[in-house]
């Protein structure tokens, strides 16, 4: 079992930035590929990025590529998501996931194991 906890989030006005953290209960941490998802009001959840185990490999959504970076620390089970140049359209629910074995299926909801509870973004313009 995998506790995932999400802090960072708040209000912040269009064109600037934040920085997300997940932290995760478990000491095998480096061996969980890590993601992040959104969900705005009335929409489906939706994939922003993605980390292997060992950092070595980051995915990122097309409507946040070139904005938003995913980073991990082994060290202290970690992972980060900066965000800037946020814009309203940013506004969502942030969901750090774990993933015990990672695949190509990082962009999908199923492929993960375990959740965090979530941290409000709301980007105003």
């Amino acid at each position: 079992q995998v506790q995932l906890v999400e802090s960072g989030g708040g209000l912040v006005q269009a064109g600037g930035s934040l920085r997300l953290s997940c932290a995760a209960s478990r000491r095998t941490f480096i061996s969980y590929f890590m993601g992040w998802f959104r969900q705005a009001p009335g929409k489906e959840r939706e994939f922003v990025a993605a980390i292997s185990g060992s950092g070595g490999s980051a995915y990122y959504a097309d409507s946040v590529k070139d904005r938003f970076t995913i980073s991990r620390t082994n060290a202290k089970n970690t992972v980060y998501l900066q965000m800037n140049s946020l814009k309203p359209e940013d506004t969502a629910v942030y969901y750090c996931a774990a993933d015990a074995y990672g695949s190509t299926r990082y962009q999908e909801l199923d492929e993960y194991d375990y959740w965090g509870q979530g941290t409000q973004v709301t980007v105003s313009s």
